[in-house]
């Protein structure tokens, strides 16, 4: 992902928590921040060393970041965006992330599927 779409310092992070409202499944917790003059959406990853070790946590931010570029047409830009994976995200291929994420997005209304791909 280019830098200008990412999420990494604190204070992004803790004010995404604070003013963003959040959506969850059993696999993600995904806030959104409303964000008017920005004409992209960023994303910002957390994922738990509870979750598994470092090739588990990284192998999930990769599904994250691929699910997001697959889906970047449908996605709401003017947007910032969390994602927290739970637990049982460590078990999934990316296919099943890929879904899931879907899933949340459309629990927070972010997602503008095309009646094409529906």
């Amino acid at each position: 992902m280019k830098k200008k779409l990412r999420i990494k310092k604190e204070d992004e992070f803790q004010l995404v928590f604070k003013k963003g409202e959040s959506s969850a499944n059993r696999q993600f917790v995904v806030y959104v921040l409303e964000k008017p003059g920005q004409d992209y959406f960023r994303i910002g990853l957390s994922v738990s060393k509870k979750i598994g070790n470092a090739v588990v946590r990284n192998q999930i931010k990769r599904y994250i970041r691929q699910a997001f570029l697959e889906l970047k047409e449908d996605i709401e830009e003017g947007k910032d965006y969390i994602v927290i994976a739970r637990k049982p995200a460590a078990e999934m291929d990316f296919f099943q992330v890929k879904s899931s994420l879907i899933h949340v997005l459309k629990r927070s209304k972010s997602l503008n599927f095309s009646k094409k791909k529906q």
